[in-house]
C-alpha cells in the first residue's frame, strides 16, 4: 500500500475517533490486501475483492466476528479514504452462530470469593461481578470512579468508547475499604507491577482461573462469565431488561435479551404442555 494512501487513511481514522487498536487493524488489513495482489488497493475492483474475502474465509479461517471487523476496515478505506462506493456492497456475510453464555449460579460465585484469600484478588473479582464489568474495565478503574455516596461506579471509555455508570455493591464497598487500608493505591484502583500502571487484563484472567480451580468449578467459565452471571442474576431478581442494558452499556437491547434465554426465572414460569394435560379438570 502506497505511503500517501496509508497516511491519508490514518488521518481519516484519527478524525473519525477510531481507537488505536481499530486504527492498527484497519491499516494492517488494507496493507494485507495490497500484498495479496501486489497492487495498490485503489486499482482493485469487485472481482479481486470477492477473491480476497473468500481467501479470508477459506484460507485464513477467520471467525465470523473477525471477518466482519476486517471487512469494516476495507469498507472504511474505500468509502472514506478513496471516497468510492464499497465495490462488493451486496456480498453476504457468513451468519453468526448464536451461543448462549455460560453462567455461574450464586453458590458458585460465593465459592469463588470464599476460596480467594488475597484481599486484592478478591476485591478485583467482587468488583467485576457485582458491577457487571468487563475485565478491561475493572483493570482501568481509578479511585475517583468509586462514588460511595451515590453507590455508583463510573466506567470510563468502555467498549465503543462509551462512558456509563453501574451499581456499587455494599458488600464490595466494605471489602474495597479493607483492601484500600492495606494496599493504599494512589490513582488506579488496582495497580499493576509498576504502581504507575493499572493491573493487566491477563493478570485478572489468571487470578480468576486460579480461584475457579480452587473452588472446584468445572464449567468452561472465564472472567467474562462474571459479567454474564451479573446480568442473568439481575433478570432473575426482577430487574427490567432496560436497566440491565444500561448497566452493561449495551447499545442495543437485542444484545441484552440473550440473558432472558439463560434466566431460570423465565424458564420456571413456563409449564410443559404435558404437565398441563395431566392436571385434573375442575
Amino acid at each position: 500500500m502506497m505511503g500517501k494512501l496509508r497516511d491519508q487513511m490514518l488521518m481519516d481514522l484519527q478524525l473519525s475517533g477510531a481507537k488505536p487498536r481499530t486504527q492498527e487493524t484497519y491499516l494492517r488489513e488494507v496493507e494485507n490486501l495490497a500484498k495479496y495482489f501486489n497492487q495498490s488497493p485503489e486499482e482493485l475492483g469487485e472481482a479481486e475483492l470477492k477473491e480476497y474475502l473468500l481467501y479470508l474465509i477459506k484460507e485464513r479461517h477467520l471467525s465470523e466476528g473477525t471477518f466482519r471487523f476486517y471487512v469494516a476496515g476495507l469498507k472504511f478505506f474505500y468509502r472514506t479514504t478513496l471516497k468510492r462506493e464499497w465495490p462488493v456492497e451486496k456480498i453476504k456475510h457468513p451468519r453468526s452462530k448464536r451461543k448462549l453464555p455460560i453462567v455461574l449460579d450464586l453458590s458458585e460465585i460465593e465459592s469463588l470469593f470464599s476460596v480467594t484469600k488475597n484481599l486484592k484478588h478478591k476485591a478485583i473479582l467482587m468488583m467485576t461481578y457485582s458491577s457487571g464489568l468487563r475485565a478491561s474495565e475493572t483493570a482501568r478503574l481509578k479511585l475517583t470512579d468509586i462514588d460511595s455516596k451515590r453507590m455508583t461506579v463510573r466506567v470510563s471509555d468502555g467498549k465503543g468508547g462509551k462512558d456509563r455508570y453501574s451499581i456499587l455493591s455494599k458488600t464490595t464497598l466494605e471489602h474495597l475499604r479493607k483492601y484500600w487500608r492495606k494496599y493504599r493505591p494512589k490513582e488506579w484502583l488496582f495497580e499493576g507491577a509498576k504502581k504507575d500502571d493499572p493491573i493487566t487484563v491477563h493478570s485478572i484472567q489468571l487470578m480468576f482461573y486460579a480461584a475457579k480451580k480452587r473452588a472446584g468449578i468445572t464449567k468452561p467459565a472465564s472472567v467474562h462469565t462474571l459479567r454474564h452471571s451479573f446480568a442473568t442474576h439481575l433478570i432473575e431478581a426482577g430487574t427490567s431488561l432496560h436497566h440491565v442494558q444500561l448497566l452493561l452499556g449495551h447499545r442495543s437491547p437485542t444484545t441484552t435479551t440473550v440473558y432472558l434465554h439463560v434466566s431460570r426465572l423465565n424458564l420456571a414460569q413456563v409449564i410443559s404442555p404435558l404437565d398441563k394435560a395431566a392436571q385434573p379438570v375442575s
